[in-house]
């Protein structure tokens, strides 16, 4: 036990080690003596000692058996920062896929017996699941510093890049009868996995990955993890010929003089220092050197300069790349060669980052005896269309659909028969000024998809005006005629918090590394910023429960009210969504109903002569101080009376708001479908 002394943990913590609840845990601290005491933290925030807290468990019988793996977890990120952790966790999948380490001299002794630990229950409990849970929580802890692709749009990808090599795959001079992928930027390994598995599944014979990583620690984890795929995933004594190295492939390729059946790539975005000035005459820029500016084009020319004749790249691109003028001249050459095939724009939510809608590039190394395409086409489709996400929902990719979508497009694309959202553009039509490959600027809405979604929208925008009519009317009848009598005397939210009325929690920025962009986890909290608020309103990002319960977030909870602290976003509501964290000038305010009622003083913080006179001007955005916004000293009883109007008048603004989005998109839309001439003749 050794190994854990060190390793504290925190009470949410150790409710996640046992399957309980935080309040379980805590109940175990005040009833039982014997409960280990706190070896750093706070009385509100404590930690103990892990291997303390194990042995305690054990001897109440309350330790969960079947969670092992987490309880190697707070060891792991015990450790110190990400590449000590992300190197250590690699050492375990080296051990265990039987592979001999070289790396012992440099472990430390503790280091060595977590280690140690890992691969026993590996070996009992299977080393490729072990690993995945260890890769996959190091991953979730630094994901805003490394990209990963997810595996269904891998698989995607793998799948495309297959379909695209039309057969060649395998069979072109100089592949001996096999396939090579490569990965050029192959970081934890999901696309040589998910390619190694396509591949198989096509029966296309030896199998020959090769990945690259200018990080080290990424490249580490992916050699790990395609030893421990041959060694216990699939079986076959020859599963593959796998090579992984730590290299940077723009500056130092090495794999040098090797061609590919395919390449995958998900490279980085947005990096100006790629190499522009060093590599300014390299060979591999046979469509043009990319400015530095665009350094997505120097990948795309480099994967193209690693296929062999008939072979395929599949790149995952920011939206940018397809339209940014400095770019123009070489997506013009990629079009008049043919060696662009296909742009296919996936719904937002899909990859990091997931507010955008990133594109998939298609493309292929003419065969043998094939020659330049004249006159050729540019498959687009678009999935961010075909598949729009609704902003009153929750959304996460429907991958099933998104790739058979994607892949009929591929399918069909010489056919009579193309999908809705797709299109074959004449090359000739792009090659203006701009040459725009973005897949939402060449494909109209199609009729048979645009009527039912107008009548839909007829239908939901109808019911709202109903309801504005029925609220209005409820609204107008309010008797304001007596508002000239005596004023009841106001207090402030300071005032009635040291009267014990309310609590009030200032929002706060969580660690970073607790912090996941895009869409929740089944059970992520939703992180709310004053940023959010000024784009839609709704959250960008989120974090880990273990963050919120260990006591580094401001937890909404439905029935709080939020106050915005910052004049250009002030507002005050009642919360009715799931638990929120708040961050900075944010604040929750949670009412005693036994003396506030949470809509009579939501209504009454919101008004902005309140907001003005609370308001500072120290700095050039002018805050509010929340403690100082007033209320009416009323009656528990008018309260709720006002309160029931305040609750009406925040209804009406929702469905206005509605409304005005919903009558904007059907604007839109029927503005496209007169613009197209599709106003039926009437006899």
């Amino acid at each position: 036990m050794s190994t854990s002394r060190a390793v504290p943990v925190t009470l949410a913590e150790i409710a996640r080690l046992a399957g309980v609840g935080r309040a379980a845990v805590s109940n175990w601290r005040r009833r039982h003596p014997s409960f280990p005491e706190r070896i750093a933290g706070t009385d509100t925030n404590p930690q103990f000692s892990l291997a303390d807290i194990e042995g305690w468990l054990r001897d109440n019988k309350k330790l969960k058996k079947s969670a092992e793996r987490e309880w190697l977890w707070p060891g792991f990120e015990a450790l110190g920062g990400r590449d000590e952790t992300g190197a250590t966790i690699a050492e375990v999948g080296r051990l265990l896929s039987g592979r001999a380490s070289d790396e012992g001299e440099k472990i430390r002794a503790d280091t060595r017996a977590l280690i140690e630990r890992a691969v026993d229950l590996g070996q009992r409990e299977g080393g490729t699941e072990t690993f995945a849970f260890l890769l996959r929580r190091w991953l979730d802890v630094h994901v805003r510093q490394i990209a990963t692709t997810p595996e269904p749009l891998a698989s995607l990808m793998a799948q495309l890049a297959l379909r695209a090599a039309n057969g060649v795959v395998g069979d072109s001079p100089g592949s001996s009868g096999g396939t090579t992928v490569m990965d050029p930027a192959c970081g934890p390994g999901h696309l040589l996995l998910a390619a190694a598995d396509a591949v198989r599944a096509s029966g296309a014979g030896a199998l020959t990955l090769l990945g690259s990583d200018r990080d080290a620690v990424l490249a580490s984890l992916a050699d790990s993890r395609m030893a421990l795929a041959e060694n216990e995933g699939h079986g076959e004594k020859e599963w593959a010929q796998v090579s992984v190295r730590a290299a940077d492939s723009l500056r130092d390729d090495p794999f040098s003089g090797t061609s590919a059946d395919i390449v995958l790539c998900n490279p980085p975005f947005n990096e100006r220092d790629w190499g522009y000035e060093e590599l300014a005459t390299d060979a591999r820029w046979s469509h043009g050197l990319p400015p530095r500016t665009e350094p997505e084009l120097a990948w795309v020319q480099h994967c193209l300069a690693q296929l062999r004749p008939g072979g395929t790249a599949v790149l995952l691109l920011p939206p940018a790349v397809a339209a940014r003028k400095a770019g123009r001249r070489i997506r013009g050459s990629l079009l008049r060669t043919g060696q662009l095939r296909a742009v296919v724009a996936l719904p937002p939510g899909c990859a990091a980052p997931h507010s955008v809608s990133l594109h998939l590039w298609v493309l292929r190394m003419p065969a043998y005896g094939e020659g330049t395409p004249v006159g050729d086409r540019l498959l687009v489709a678009d999935a961010a269309s075909r598949f729009p996400r609704d902003p009153e929902e929750k959304w996460t990719p429907d991958w099933a659909a998104i790739s058979a979508f994607v892949r009929e497009a591929v399918e069909e694309a010489d056919s009579l028969q193309v999908p809705a959202y797709v299109r074959q553009v004449p090359v000739i039509e792009l090659l203006n000024d701009e040459v725009d490959l973005t897949p939402g600027r060449h494909i109209a809405p199609s009729p048979a998809d645009t009527a039912p979604r107008l009548a839909e929208s007829w239908r939901e925008f109808t019911g709202l005006t109903a309801h504005v009519n029925k609220l209005a009317r409820l609204l107008a009848a309010l008797d304001l005629a007596t508002a000239e009598a005596d004023t009841p005397t106001a207090t402030t939210v300071a005032e009635l918090a040291r009267a014990g009325a309310l609590t009030l929690r200032a929002g706060q920025q969580p660690p970073e590394e607790s912090i996941h962009a895009g869409p929740p986890s089944d059970d992520g909290i939703p992180l709310l910023t004053v940023p959010d608020l000024l784009v839609d309103g709704e959250p960008r990002s989120w974090l880990a429960p273990s963050t919120a319960a260990a006591g580094e977030a401001v937890i909404a909870e439905p029935g709080d009210i939020v106050v915005v602290g910052v004049a250009r976003a002030f507002s005050a509501w009642v919360h009715e969504g799931p638990p929120t964290a708040l961050g900075p000038q944010l604040h929750a305010v949670r009412v005693q109903p036994e003396q506030l009622d949470a809509w009579f003083l939501a209504g009454s913080l919101r008004a902005p002569a309140n907001a003005r006179q609370a308001g500072t001007h120290t700095t050039n955005s002018s805050r509010i101080d929340v403690r100082r916004l007033q209320i009416r000293q009323v009656p528990l009883r008018e309260q709720r009376r006002y309160g029931e109007g305040f609750r009406e008048l925040t209804a009406f603004e929702r469905l206005l708001r509605r409304a005005v989005d919903l009558g904007s998109s059907l604007v839109r839309d029927l503005g496209d479908e007169l613009a197209a001439g599709r106003l039926a003749n009437q006899a």
